[in-house]
């Protein structure tokens, strides 16, 4: 499990990205990786797959 914070997430269009702890690399989430609710500055757990255009946050909980 990956740790991180949450830089933005626009919930309206249901997208916005992770910053990874550790790496500092930002990682895209959709509405449809997320366990629960997230907001901007949220510290969270999630696992990273691969996606069509690159990383991927999945299976994300707030921490």
């Amino acid at each position: 499990m990956k740790t991180g914070v949450v830089k933005f997430y626009n919930e309206a269009k249901g997208f916005g990205f992770i910053t990874e702890e550790g790496t500092g690399q930002d990682i895209f989430v959709h509405a449809s990786g997320l366990k629960e609710q997230i907001r901007e500055s949220d510290s969270v757990q999630f696992e990273i797959v691969d996606g069509k255009k690159g990383k991927n946050a999945v299976e994300v909980t707030v921490a």
